[in-house]
């Protein structure tokens, strides 16, 4: 039996790549539900390719434009975050792969887990903003959350076979993006040009940004805690440039296990969409004789402001990780759109923090809320301060 996928987020980076793999293993998988947010165009052509059962524009300004481009074929269309976060239940899907950007994910990864679907994770923000409830969701429907991102997956994947218990310390690798080696002086000038050439990964905009500013990898620190059962001390972050070794487990005995592989996105992806079978892939090998010199480095928190915002609210707990994405959201945001410089954006996240409600314990409600407070208060901010 062909596995049905619902792609949330098909016409992003990663969307486009999970049709990729289903397109080279098209008796393996089936495109069963496209979801994308106002990217109209490339999902009509999407549709027409791989002629889903469903597909799904948040947009719903774009919905009469869609529906009559797909009226001589036989796929249902819908619109709106509603349809979105309802359409994960539907019994003729058996796995949701989550690649929508920011906070919009979290309401169809927890409807799909709570309907028992296995959960393919791109959408990091999903558990930096509330993986105690994904979690607990999972645990309790007994769902497979499998990571997408390479560099949880280079964990998860060490970690197959593996005792829980067993885990000392994990590292998660970072290329150090285009600035790695930079100091303040010279971010003070960079342009979102500067900040959208990554040296070795082909990603969104918004990701590509945060890997700029190094909040990427604060994100995926506090993603680690929730996916993997860990405490923030047993997380370590790598400056390994050649973006070669995926990220590493340290096991109570001192030994490491390392996942290694070219910089591909469709192989954590392949991995996730056929856990637990490795399918064969036609894409390049890795050579050990074309990397002789692996390099590895120690991240820098003080000009690389960003990373060590992110480690003080996985420190801190409670809704605090939920405020920092919001306001990091509106930051890129605001930076893409010329309205704010690069060492901003952590500025911004910094006031915003300091002036949205902490609360320790919070529910659904108060994450969206918390969500919505902390827009507002950056949004606020921005004409206040005039960044």
């Amino acid at each position: 039996m062909k596995r049905r996928i619902a792609i949330l987020g098909s016409t992003g980076s990663i969307g486009v790549q999970t049709l990729d793999v289903i397109r080279m293993h098209s008796d393996n998988f089936v495109a069963e539900i496209l979801v994308a947010g106002t990217n109209v165009d490339l999902l009509i052509r999407q549709a027409r390719e791989f002629v889903p059962n469903i597909v799904i524009i948040s947009d719903e300004k774009k919905y009469t434009l869609l529906k009559e481009a797909l009226a001589d074929l036989p796929i249902k269309v819908y619109a709106g975050n509603d349809a979105i976060a309802q359409i994960v239940t539907s019994d003729s899907i058996d796995m949701v792969l989550t690649a929508m950007v920011g906070f919009a994910g979290l309401l169809p990864t927890l409807n799909a887990i709570k309907a028992k679907k296995a959960v393919a994770l791109a959408n990091k923000e999903t558990l930096v903003v509330a993986g105690d409830l994904i979690t607990q969701a999972a645990i309790a429907a007994q769902v497979a959350v499998i990571p997408v991102d390479s560099e949880h997956s280079a964990i998860f994947q060490c970690l197959v076979g593996e005792p829980e218990n067993a885990v000392e310390k994990i590292y998660l690798t970072a290329s150090g993006g285009p600035f790695r080696g930079k100091n303040i002086e010279f971010l003070k000038n960079v342009t979102k040009h500067d900040a959208l050439k990554h040296p070795n990964w082909s990603m969104g905009a918004k990701i590509t940004i945060d890997s700029a500013s190094m909040m990427n990898k604060g994100l995926e620190a506090i993603e680690a805690k929730w996916l993997f059962g860990i405490n923030p001390e047993q997380i370590d972050v790598v400056v390994h440039p050649q973006s070669i070794v995926h990220s590493a487990v340290q096991f109570i005995d001192g030994s490491v296990k390392a996942q290694i592989g070219l910089p591909d996105m469709k192989l954590p992806i392949q991995y996730a969409l056929g856990f637990p079978e490795r399918l064969y892939s036609s894409m390049k090998r890795f050579s050990f004789f074309d990397y002789p010199n692996l390099t590895f480095e120690k991240p820098d928190f003080e000009t690389f402001k960003c990373l060590k915002i992110a480690f003080d609210a996985l420190n801190r707990g409670g809704n605090a990780a939920c405020i920092m994405n919001a306001a990091n959201e509106i930051a890129v945001e605001a930076f893409l759109n010329d309205k704010i410089r690069f060492l901003e954006i952590a500025y911004l996240i910094e006031k915003t923090i300091q002036n949205t409600q902490y609360l320790p314990k919070p529910s659904l409600n108060d994450y969206i809320e918390s969500d919505s407070e902390a827009r507002r208060k950056a949004t606020q901010l921005i004409k206040i301060f005039n960044i």
